[in-house]
């Protein structure tokens, strides 16, 4: 390893085997040559004088790249593509006369651009089914377990720790959906000639259309796709790269939203991510538990997101048939944005499995706000017990507000139950008090919520997608 060179963070420190593996040049050039077979399988089956030998030739040699000699090749020809050929036909003598025939780079370059896209999908959903996986058993766990809600990140009405993660899970079950909708929309270029007319094929098989349509359609099913983009430049609609970004920042977006909960919990030290017994959280303030994995996710999360516009503006860009601006882009863009998910994903995997949940806080601050949240109640229980619903709202809200001076003001805490207690004027409810501020009585059907999404929806694309579930025999029965 060059230490004096610039190492990209996402291969080298942070993304999968799989999925580097999946972009590496290994996987890249092999599957160049794989496409080269495919090509001349296909012609030889539909007639032109081609060599079962020559295939065997190809077929041999599909996974020992010649680096050294297709580099050099590449300073001398300054075009990738001819120096494989060159690099493949070294290997493979007898063959060399038919690599490549017919065929325009794009049928190369871009086939394994969308078969590349193809397996890191892949991984993508079954990275996406590990994370709602440990989030379903998060779920499921704290189903019943109060605490406050947050709308404008102020306290609001009780839901429990269950029915927040569903909300978590549910944005990624969105993603899924998405991922899957993708995979099975996703065409092969197929091959079509310099400018998408299939001219150069006509040409080999003496303009015969039909067996042009059946090449197109062979080499499609060989490499593995149900369907080819039905027309084409010379490369196939870079849309498709934009989707497949889009896809991929949607996953960041659900990711990002989950992670900054858990660090606005973190705060609050009610929830925390795993934190490691020699983990150091701050080099000068020991006593630090910073939520570093949730921060990692929110930053690759913010570079993933910002790459949609860069697809969007490579499509936009194009010049009629095609025009070559794009390929550097998307050299980056595309590997770039499948390595940053994949490490959001792991890390989203980490923190699912191993989130820390404080009881005693959670509860300690609920305590502290319901009171407040409880007073629709206790108005309800005076007027049953006789009382003026007037009179008992007018000192509810005076008591209301002499606590929150002294919450406020005073820093001490909420008084609103004690002067509640003291007041003559609810004499009638003061043995209901503490019934009335069980939290149990402000969570509504969260449990129930939790129970019913879980076995409707997303044990079932779990079970579909062959997860293993932690505690699978725990799923409700709707």
């Amino acid at each position: 390893m060059d230490r004096n060179a610039y190492e990209n963070p996402l291969s080298l420190r942070y993304a999968s085997r799989e999925m580097n593996a999946v972009w590496s040049p290994d996987r890249k050039f092999s599957t160049w040559r794989r496409l080269w077979l495919a090509l001349a399988q296909a012609e030889k089956e539909l007639g032109l004088p081609i060599t079962q030998g020559q295939l065997d030739e190809m077929a041999r040699h599909l996974d020992d790249i010649n680096y050294e000699f297709a580099e050099a090749k590449e300073k001398e020809l300054r075009h990738d593509v001819m120096s494989h050929i060159a690099a493949f036909g070294e290997l493979c003598p007898a063959a060399r006369p038919i690599i490549h025939l017919g065929a325009t780079s794009c049928e190369i370059t871009d086939n394994t651009e969308l078969i590349q896209t193809r397996d890191a999908l892949r991984l993508v959903r079954t990275k996406l089914v590990g994370v709602m996986g440990a989030l379903r058993q998060f779920a499921f766990t704290h189903r019943s377990l109060p605490t406050l809600g947050f709308t404008h990140f102020q306290p609001a009405q009780l839901t429990t720790v269950g029915k927040r993660a569903c909300l978590w899970l549910y944005d990624l079950l969105l993603d899924l959906q998405e991922v899957e909708r993708l995979l099975a929309e996703l065409p092969f270029r197929g091959v079509k000639g310099t400018t998408g007319t299939q001219a150069s094929f006509m040409e080999l098989f003496e303009d015969n259309g039909a067996s042009v349509e059946a090449l197109d359609r062979r080499v499609t099913e060989l490499m593995g796709f149900e369907r080819a983009v039905p027309v084409s430049g010379q490369t196939y609609s870079r849309k498709w790269d934009y989707r497949t970004l889009t896809v991929l920042a949607g996953i960041a977006q659900s990711a990002a939203k989950m992670a900054t909960d858990v660090r606005l919990l973190a705060h609050l030290k009610e929830i925390e991510e795993p934190f490691g017994d020699k983990q150091v959280g701050s080099s000068a303030m020991a006593y630090k538990r910073n939520p570093m994995r949730s921060e990692r996710v929110c930053s690759l999360a913010r570079y993933v997101i910002s790459l949609t516009d860069n697809a969007a503006q490579t499509h936009a860009s194009q010049w009629f048939e095609r025009t070559l601006d794009d390929s550097a882009n998307r050299r980056l863009s595309l590997p770039e944005s499948f390595l940053a998910v994949d490490i959001i994903l792991s890390t989203l995997t980490n923190v699912a499995s191993g989130l820390q949940v404080w009881p005693n806080v959670i509860a300690r601050h609920v305590r502290e706000e319901l009171p407040f949240m409880a007073t629709e109640a206790i108005i309800m229980a005076c007027v049953k017990a006789g009382g003026d619903r007037q009179d008992i709202h007018e000192a509810i809200r005076q008591h209301s507000m002499t606590a929150g001076r002294r919450v406020k003001q005073d820093g001490a805490p909420n008084n609103l139950l004690e002067l509640i207690r003291d007041d003559p004027r609810f004499t009638a409810i003061h043995g209901q008090l503490d019934d009335l501020l069980d939290p149990a009585r402000f969570i509504g059907r969260a449990p129930r919520q939790v129970e019913q999404f879980l076995a409707t929806h997303v044990d079932p694309a779990l079970q579909r997608l062959g997860a293993k579930q932690t505690g699978a025999t725990e799923a409700v029965t709707v």
